[in-house]
């Protein structure tokens, strides 16, 4: 799953240089360069939109630490991590809770060993599905989803683990759903998680459980290239 990441800084070979160690130990990485706090402050309009940001504490215009704080006062949940050639600045950094820093020039092992931490506290992320069952509400990890089909009163939802009713619209559930770039609506009432398909066929689609899916006819062109696309995106970042 890909893994949307920012990058706040004024230099570019330092970004480059960034970018590539990231795409070296963390090959899921999406990153998007920003040039200064101001211009990441203007695009960051949500909560989640990045996963971590990576920040330079000296820039013109906002500094790295008051980006952070804006930051933290619209998103709690990201990680923050501080790079900077001046480390008397990284006590200023406390107060916003950073993940962790960085200092220029960056060195492979320090960066291997953020790159590990980084892998480990987005795991206890995993996004989820947050669905309501009887009486209760449970949530289901969204890498364990294989497909959502509606039926009369509820919408059926299959997992690695087994099924579950979903007492809920159909269109609530597509909302979330496809909001993630691994989720297609491959028929009415019906949504698959494409890492799971095992065969895109003629009329239908085949996921890993052996289950087989109808296609839309009259979309199956249009649904095959976007399948087609996402497989080509995932199978690069992971020869990279």
């Amino acid at each position: 799953m890909a893994l949307p990441i920012a990058i706040v800084e004024d230099q570019t070979l330092d970004a480059q240089r960034l970018e590539e160690l990231l795409q070296q130990q963390l090959p899921e990485a999406e990153c998007t360069w920003f040039t200064c706090g101001d211009d990441f402050l203007r695009a960051a309009t949500e909560p989640g939109l990045y996963v971590v940001v990576f920040l330079d504490i000296c820039m013109a215009g906002t500094n790295g630490i008051e980006t952070a704080r804006r930051l933290r006062q619209a998103d709690p949940e990201v990680l923050i991590v501080f790079v900077t050639s001046s480390p008397e600045y990284v006590w200023d950094a406390f107060p916003v809770h950073p993940f962790d820093y960085l200092l220029k020039p960056y060195q492979e092992e320090k960066f291997e060993h953020l790159a590990a931490e980084l892998r480990r506290a987005l795991r206890c992320k995993e996004p989820e599905l947050e669905i309501r069952i009887a009486r209760q509400s449970i949530q289901l990890p969204l890498c364990k989803v294989l497909y959502a089909i509606a039926r009369n009163h509820y919408v059926l939802i299959t997992t690695e683990d087994g099924e579950y009713r979903a007492m809920c619209s159909f269109a609530q559930i597509e909302e979330k759903l496809t909001a993630r770039e691994n989720f297609m609506s491959c028929n009415r009432g019906v949504i698959i998680n494409m890492d799971k398909v095992l065969r895109f066929g003629e009329d239908c689609i085949e996921i890993l459980d052996g289950t087989c899916l109808p296609v839309r006819q009259k979309d199956k062109c249009t649904l095959l290239a976007r399948f087609t696309q996402y497989q080509f995106r995932h199978m690069r970042q992971e020869l990279h």
